[in-house]
């Protein structure tokens, strides 16, 4: 079955040239286009998508406030945030309220329909610019690491919890560490327990903001 998509732009241009891009690949299946997050909200109701791609920056409910709302009411859908944005606030203040990942708009044709495959699948997608500027601040100050001890996360685990912030899959955090994906899944699980957190992208955020 193709990934349902729902696109939410305020700009026609955008969300028609979006549409099109995607509806090229066999994979999707490009359900609704709408304005803005209420829009959104409404439509996502009546056609069930699989993944909503939502504007940050919209009139009326901006895409926030409605990715809360479409994860409140409907957990399964995966919502991206969609954005020129490159503001390490508004990345985690997406996380924060569940989505599935946060992409900009330069990104190369191929790399957006990949994400939106990939969080089909469940997995989060963050884009690489972004990912780096996560990362540095992971690492930017001592008093950061000081709290990491507080976690209860083991060394091994500390190492997975950075993969997961550059949006590592579990393939290649296995690869990576030379462990297999049951031991990666494991370790995964373990991470999202002590951190109290529900889903990667979460503890991407967590790892960001608290360099553990």
């Amino acid at each position: 079955m193709p990934i349902r998509v729902l696109i939410a732009d305020d700009h026609r241009l955008m969300r028609e040239g979006t549409a099109a891009l995607l509806a090229a690949d066999e994979r999707i299946e490009v359900v609704g286009l709408v304005r803005d997050g209420r829009e959104a909200i409404q439509e996502a109701l009546k056609k069930r998508p699989d993944v909503a791609l939502v504007d940050l920056n919209m009139p009326g409910l901006g895409g926030i406030d409605a990715c809360a709302v479409l994860r409140n009411r409907q957990p399964r859908l995966q919502v991206l945030i969609l954005t020129v944005s490159e503001q390490p606030d508004d990345v985690y203040r997406a996380l924060r309220v569940g989505a599935a990942g946060y992409l900009l708009k330069d990104m190369p044709p191929a790399d957006l329909i990949d994400a939106v495959v990939r969080a089909g699948s469940g997995e989060p997608v963050i884009a690489p610019s972004m990912a780096s500027r996560m990362l540095a601040d992971f690492t930017s100050e001592p008093s950061h690491r000081e709290a990491a001890g507080r976690t209860g996360l083991t060394g091994r685990e500390r190492q997975v919890l950075m993969m997961l912030a550059e949006g590592s899959t579990n393939a290649e955090i296995g690869t990576r560490l030379d462990i297999g994906e049951p031991t990666v899944k494991t370790h995964v699980r373990h991470v999202l327990e002590k951190l109290h957190v529900r889903n990667r992208a979460e503890a991407a955020a967590y790892a960001a903001r608290h360099a553990v």
